[in-house]
């Protein structure tokens, strides 16, 4: 028997076989081109386990190098210590690149829009009786204040707004083209039930949680999503800090995206759950922890959705804090 390991790196990955007293067999440095790693595993014995490594790791060791890491995810392996990571089939890897490409576009554009918004305020000419400068009529006034900025100023701000437009055309273009790939699946079909939630973010929530089984407790998949926060907790004191930068940040964007859009349509359902939580919040806390809350909930709440099988239900008018203290 055989044990194979990978030290991938971004040109090269370095690969490593052993045999289960530790001897080596053979090592060799793949170049990133299609077709090398199938004709390294043509020449190891069929079935024979593999280890790709995906977190930086020390062994316990002072030096680390692509030759100790690389043995050292067998010496794991040979012990049954390695730990083990969900990889995503290829076929959900490809689909992806739709809404995560799209979540670019619409970063640029917003980035593009609010360069506009200061620039019309830097010459006080950004009170437009319009609440989207952007729409329709909004573009239409937005034109005629160009003629009122300086050339240049007025040379670039039109660049802008061409590339505002062009990225709007790009935006409808990936949303028609992710109507057309994604079908409204059972668990798409669960997810369009959690509130704030419309067609875009539950495909990208969809894509981006995967397989829930992977996922032990709410808890996980909610810290997973970034929706919670860092707890450091020593000598009796107990101090919550910022979320984790090694989170799925396409999935916590979803989340936010979701509270944020419960945020600005509480007024047509202030009784619901998610409405009374985001007030009951923001009122002791702020607008950020408010949608930090809110966007906790849904993470935890699809947890439960996905694992039942079950829609989305308003949860007990009576809640649980984390303290075991009862509210309303």
């Amino acid at each position: 028997m055989e044990y194979i390991a990978f030290d991938a790196h971004k040109h090269y990955s370095l690969a490593s076989v052993a045999r289960p007293d530790g001897q080596l067999v053979r090592e060799q440095r793949l170049p990133h081109e299609r077709g090398a790693l199938q004709q390294f595993l043509a020449q190891c014995e069929p079935g024979a386990p593999v280890a790709v490594e995906t977190i930086g790791k020390m062994m316990g060791a002072i030096n680390k190098t692509d030759k100790l890491d690389v043995r050292g995810l067998n010496q794991l392996q040979r012990n049954g210590t390695l730990p083990t990571v969900w990889i995503p089939p290829g076929e959900l890897r490809d689909q992806r690149d739709l809404p995560r490409t799209r979540m670019v576009l619409v970063r640029q554009r917003t980035q593009l829009k609010n360069r506009i918004h200061a620039t019309l305020a830097k010459y006080a000419l950004h009170h437009l009786e319009v609440s989207d400068l952007f729409g329709a009529r909004g573009r239409a006034l937005l034109r005629q204040r160009l003629a009122l900025l300086p050339p240049c100023t007025a040379y670039a701000t039109q660049q802008l707004l061409e590339q505002v437009e062009n990225l709007d055309r790009q935006v409808r273009g990936f949303e028609h083209q992710m109507q057309t790939v994604f079908k409204p699946t059972p668990t798409i079909q669960l997810l369009l039930t959690l509130p704030g939630v419309g067609l875009v973010l539950a495909v990208v929530i969809a894509l981006e949680v995967g397989s829930i089984a992977r996922f032990p407790t709410a808890d996980k998949l909610a810290a997973y999503a970034g929706t919670t926060p860092r707890v450091h907790a020593s000598g009796g004191k107990t101090r919550f800090g910022p979320s984790r930068p090694d989170v799925n940040r396409y999935l916590k964007w979803a989340f936010v995206e979701a509270a944020n859009a419960i945020c600005l349509n509480r007024g047509r359902a202030p009784r619901r759950h998610v409405s009374r939580l985001y007030e009951r919040v923001a009122r002791r806390k702020g607008h950020q922890k408010a949608i930090g809350a809110v966007a906790r909930h849904l993470a935890e709440a699809t947890y439960w959705i996905l694992t039942k099988q079950e829609t989305y239900r308003e949860p007990n008018a009576v809640a649980v804090s984390s303290t075991g203290d009862k509210r309303g």
